[in-house]
């Protein structure tokens, strides 16, 4: 099958840190699995400057498509694309993918991120975005939510859009799944970006009081006010990914109550590392994680819940029977065939 992805979320160089891999991901799950794939990344200039993303040429690299503008996908957009690739399916992610890929005439797939959800509730994006995109939703042959949140707050927008909406969650690698029995070893991790929406400083607070290791991963704009908050927290900034995962199987509790996550691997990562991970209730990954099943929704208490539960065997048993099926492999298989059912 001949797959065309349109999205400004793709790294054009693998040395990229601050674009997301979440596409990328799918994009080589669905290589291995034998389909032809490229990509059209439609560069708003304004925005990417904005955002301090790597700027490129509107040229061709590799199988990306690096396609710039100065206004957002005014004009003809086809006159701008250089590669002759006609695609069984065309997938576009991001508020800019769908734009184009509605320019284009042709049927293809909608993904939507939490940023959809801010240009469709934001009265900032009114004027234009908005009423742009919404009439991507519509044409669009099917709507693909980044997670069972979205989708849910997706179609208290737009109902009647249900019959094509589905979920096309993330997976993770299986090779880098364990099992692990909890040991209580009384070592809380969390790793994160270090910005106000991560809500960092609850996970501290939380801890301030117990008996635990508190481990801090990430860098960001909050790092000097989180280390002012408590001498408890071990932080040691940004790590490598391999770092992260002997952090991971090193704790035993990973907790991020973050708000406003389009989905959050760094979960998926924390319970395939064998972790009692706890995430914010209606938000990124919660729908995967079930409260007091295969982990926990966040309150204040819950660390200190978690430590003196004797229940935690059974968490993490229940844990690792849901990663087992949101392995990369399986999430690009599900995303393919929800698109053609």
């Amino acid at each position: 099958m001949k797959i065309l992805v349109i999205t400004d979320l793709y790294p054009i160089k693998d040395s990229e840190i601050n674009t997301p891999r979440t596409i990328a991901d799918f994009v080589k799950g669905w290589k291995l699995a034998g389909h032809e794939v490229k990509i059209i990344k439609p560069n708003f200039l304004f925005n990417a400057i904005l955002r301090k993303k790597t700027l490129y040429k509107s040229n061709i690299y590799g199988d990306i498509e690096n396609i710039n503008y100065i206004f957002p996908f005014w004009g003809n957009i086809k006159n701008k694309i250089k590669r002759d690739f006609t695609p069984d399916i065309i997938i576009a992610h991001m508020p800019s993918g769908i734009l184009f890929a509605n320019k284009l005439g042709l049927p293809f797939v909608a993904g939507v991120h939490i940023s959809d959800l801010e240009v469709l509730t934001n009265p900032l994006y009114s004027f234009y975005f908005k009423n742009a995109l919404e009439a991507g939703y519509k044409n669009a042959t099917k709507i693909a939510c980044r997670s069972y949140a979205i989708k849910n707050k997706f179609l208290k927008l737009y109902p009647q859009y249900e019959y094509k909406t589905f979920v096309c969650y993330s997976g993770i690698d299986k090779n880098l799944i364990i099992k692990r029995d909890w040991q209580n070893r009384k070592k809380v991790l969390t790793c994160a970006n270090l910005i106000k929406r991560k809500h960092i400083e609850k996970v501290i607070f939380a801890c301030d009081n117990l008996n635990v290791e508190l481990k801090i991963i990430g860098d960001g704009k909050e790092f000097q006010h989180l280390k002012k908050i408590s001498n408890k927290p071990i932080f040691t900034g940004h790590l490598t990914r391999e770092k992260v995962f002997e952090a991971m199987r090193e704790a035993d509790i990973f907790a991020l109550p973050s708000i406003n996550e389009t989905f959050g691997m760094v979960y998926l990562e924390a319970m395939a590392s064998g972790c009692i991970t706890v995430c914010t209730q209606d938000d990124g990954i919660s729908g995967i994680i079930k409260d007091g099943f295969n982990g926990y929704f966040w309150n204040d208490n819950i660390i200190e819940t978690i430590i003196n539960s004797s229940n935690q065997d059974y968490i993490l048993q229940n844990s690792y029977n849901t990663i087992l099926n949101f392995t990369q492999e399986k999430a690009c298989e599900h995303y393919l065939t929800c698109i053609l059912a």
